[in-house]
């Protein structure tokens, strides 16, 4: 995850780079201009410059213009193994969070926290079912309901 990248990894990722490799690239450029006797005194000045007009000028990596969808695509992927009831609608629910797109916070939530923990609820209830009191209420109908309420969330 992007937020837990340490400043090490962060600087790594920028060595990687292409940004950097061009700029890499410009200052090699420089070097060899002051070896060839060009640029004088100024010499680390013109390398410094070819570096920085290099990293500057070329184009930043491609970001994925709807940041939530890996995640939303693993969750959906993780779905379809789990034995589901149709009737909690989750389906409908996955189709709902990828129409409404990355813009609202209530989607992500409900991706990183609210969709798992409703699931993971289910599932430890179906395990326990046989123990269960004549009272206590459907697996298959609390998920519904909880489906239902981040679908609510969502707008």
């Amino acid at each position: 995850m992007a937020t837990s990248d340490g400043p090490g990894r962060q600087v790594l990722t920028y060595l990687e780079s292409g940004r950097n490799l061009v700029g890499c690239a410009g200052g090699a450029i420089g070097l060899g201009l002051h070896f060839a006797g060009l640029g004088g005194a100024w010499w680390p000045g013109v390398v410094a410059a070819l570096y920085a007009a290099g990293a500057l000028l070329t184009p930043g990596p491609k970001t994925d213009p709807r940041p939530g969808d890996p995640e939303l695509d693993a969750l959906a992927a993780y779905l379809r193994t789990v034995p589901l009831p149709p009737a909690a609608r989750v389906d409908g629910l996955l189709d709902a969070l990828r129409a409404a797109g990355p813009g609202p916070a209530a989607g992500r939530r409900i991706v990183r926290d609210g969709l798992p923990l409703a699931v993971a609820g289910y599932l430890r209830a179906r395990t326990w079912q046989p123990w269960a009191g004549a009272d206590d209420p459907a697996p298959e109908a609390e998920l519904a309901r909880e489906v239902g309420l981040l679908a609510a969330q969502l707008g």
